[in-house]
C-alpha cells in the first residue's frame, strides 16, 4: 500500500479523524464517521481508533480500508 499524503492547511495544527475520512472520500458525509468507525477497523499509528474527534498531527499515520494516509505539515518537503 502506498502512502497518500494529507497536508494540513497553513493555519491548522491538526485534523480530526472524522474530517480526514471525509476529505479522503472514505466516507461521503461527516455524519457517517461515527457509524463507519464502529463498523470498520481504523488504525492510527498502528493502534485501533474509533473516536471521530481524534486529533491527527504531522507524522500520524492512518490505515483504513486498504489505504494509508500520512499527515504532513503545510509546505512539507
Amino acid at each position: 500500500m502506498a502512502e497518500k499524503i494529507i497536508e494540513l492547511r497553513h493555519d491548522e495544527p491538526y485534523i480530526t479523524l472524522g474530517v480526514l475520512l471525509k476529505v479522503t472520500k472514505v466516507i461521503s458525509t461527516g455524519g457517517e464517521a461515527k457509524f463507519f468507525l464502529n463498523e470498520n477497523e481504523v488504525l492510527v499509528n498502528g493502534e485501533k481508533e474509533n473516536r471521530r474527534g481524534r486529533k491527527l498531527y504531522p507524522e500520524d499515520k492512518v490505515e483504513v480500508a486498504d489505504n494509508v494516509f500520512l499527515v504532513k505539515d503545510h509546505g512539507y518537503k
